[in-house]
């Protein structure tokens, strides 16, 4: 049967991983392993996209159970869509590793802890059950806990605490609100979920479950005020983790919240998505505030993470195609740019041995190219068109004003200001002023550093170039939000 394509994406890594754990000492085969794995769950992911593309979405039941009672996994255009973003994303960290892990981590199941991460990742993007969503959810965090701590540097133990408490609470409060809701509803399937709680008319306690899902979400995905956690975390492990971290994580904090708050929170939107849209704005603010306060470059690009989050749930809050089509582009467009951003930062680190902008300066005059590449990645961050963060952008602020919120759609465009004023700061110091005292890498590790960078730049600008050919693929992904019919229609269509 077809559909069991879409297991392909979570099987694959899994297994590789698997039998990459039998033998962590020998490094090449450790990393032609890698390269098979991401490349075979690249294939699947984008069989499955055209699959979903031409039969629509795509369902199956584990088990022998029918719908509700089995276990669904699920792939709609949404899904499908940020399974293989977070591939591509995964390939070029593992290319970029190549020539920055050391070999010391990489023979202690560096890739292992990665390939499971994937795993983790694409489970909770398919998984069409809330709890399985915990249990992708453990996936991705325990191989994470392995990358975070990776290599014992004192810091990194440090972060790597704070980041191991904060999950292991937020991991309790899911089951409990998993728990809570099973008792009102009686289901565990998300499609069910939907068709039950359209029929108790109990709006009080699902609007009390859907703002606890928010806290537990919002945890994982780094909304304000959960995002204490985040900033110091991150900047902790080596930069292929970082890029890893930083474009993949948060993101499945921010698809729970999106597709919970549009598939079945939608009873009492005038309040649930009222306070999602203020949350979005005070995350923005928080985001802006930390990308302008650091000289470090890894915090810099890391709070401009807390920013594009509060940029998607804001899209996620209105609840209009136009804002939903355009969360959805930008939430792929943050995936792919913030990737390219700290694989830039990474080569920059490398050269001048440095996070600390004030220790930098005349990079231009060594390395032009590498320059003119962070610009063409900042202004992309920005949003300046035609590249990638625009067209996203345009349609949240858009679907803002179609919602009558004029002044936070007002809010979104002036925070794109901060955001090319904290990634230009970068610019400035590090590429331009007195040159500072650097140790020239050799060609070989600069072209190792570099190229993966520079090609998923590219990428970026081709998905904001060529965004009018995505479009059919966005609205697919928008509609399924809008009109959930069809999501439950697919899964419990022979229940």
């Amino acid at each position: 049967m077809m559909t069991n394509l879409l297991l392909f994406p979570i099987i694959i890594p899994f297994f590789f991983a698997m039998i990459l754990m039998l033998f962590p000492k020998k490094i090449y085969a450790q990393r032609v392993g890698a390269l098979l794995a991401l490349g075979s769950t690249l294939i699947a992911s984008v069989s499955l996209l055209n699959k979903v593309k031409t039969d629509g979405i795509q369902a199956i039941t584990l088990g022998s159970w029918p719908a509700p009672f089995g276990i669904s996994m699920v792939s709609d255009m949404l899904s499908i869509l940020l399974v293989l973003s977070s591939t591509v994303i995964a390939i070029f960290v593992v290319w970029y590793s190549f020539s920055s892990i050391g070999k010391a981590r990489e023979s202690f199941f560096y890739y292992p802890g990665i390939l499971f991460m994937l795993t983790g990742v694409n489970g909770a993007f398919t998984t069409g059950d809330i709890f399985n969503m915990f249990v992708f959810f453990e996936v991705l965090l325990m191989s994470s806990y392995l990358l975070i701590v990776l290599g014992g540097e004192k810091v990194q133990l440090r972060e790597s605490i704070k980041y191991i408490l904060v999950n292991v609470i937020s991991s309790a409060l899911f089951v409990i609100t998993v728990a809570y809701l099973y008792s009102v509803v009686g289901t565990l399937n998300m499609a069910d979920i939907s068709v039950k709680i359209a029929q108790i008319n109990q709006p009080g306690i699902i609007t009390v479950i859907a703002v606890l899902f928010l806290l537990v979400f919002g945890l994982k995905g780094a909304i304000f005020p959960l995002f204490f956690w985040l900033p110091s975390s991150y900047a902790a492990p080596p930069i292929p983790v970082l890029a890893l971290f930083g474009a993949l994580l948060t993101k499945v904090g921010v698809y729970a919240i999106m597709r919970t708050y549009t598939l079945f929170f939608t009873l009492d939107q005038s309040f649930t998505h009222e306070l999602l849209m203020i949350l979005s704005i005070l995350t923005i603010v928080a985001g802006c505030i930390g990308a302008l306060a650091y000289f470090d470059v890894k915090k810099i690009i890391i709070y401009n993470i807390i920013i594009a989050v509060g940029v998607i749930l804001f899209g996620a809050s209105q609840m209009n195609e136009a804002s939903l089509m355009g969360s959805v582009f930008y939430l792929i467009h943050d995936i792919l740019i913030k990737g390219a951003l700290f694989l830039l930062i990474g080569v920059i680190i490398a050269i001048t041995g440095t996070s600390d902008l004030r220790r930098m300066g005349g990079l231009i005059k060594s390395y032009p190219m590498l320059g003119w590449i962070y610009l063409i990645a900042a202004f992309g961050l920005v949003g300046i068109p035609p590249l990638s963060g625009f067209v996203g952008k345009l349609l949240i602020v858009q679907g803002g004003f179609e919602a009558g919120n004029l002044w936070g759609s007002i809010f979104i465009l002036a925070s794109s200001l901060v955001v090319l004023l904290s990634v230009m700061r970068i610019f400035i110091y590090a590429f331009w002023g007195e040159p500072v005292e650097i140790t020239p890498l050799t060609k070989k590790h600069y072209r190792g550093l570099f190229t993966p960078a520079l090609i998923l730049v590219g990428i970026s600008v081709q998905y904001g170039v060529g965004s009018e050919w995505l479009v059919p693929y966005m609205s697919d992904a928008a509609n399924v939000m809008i009109n959930p019919s069809q999501y439950i229609q697919a899964v419990l269509g022979g229940a």
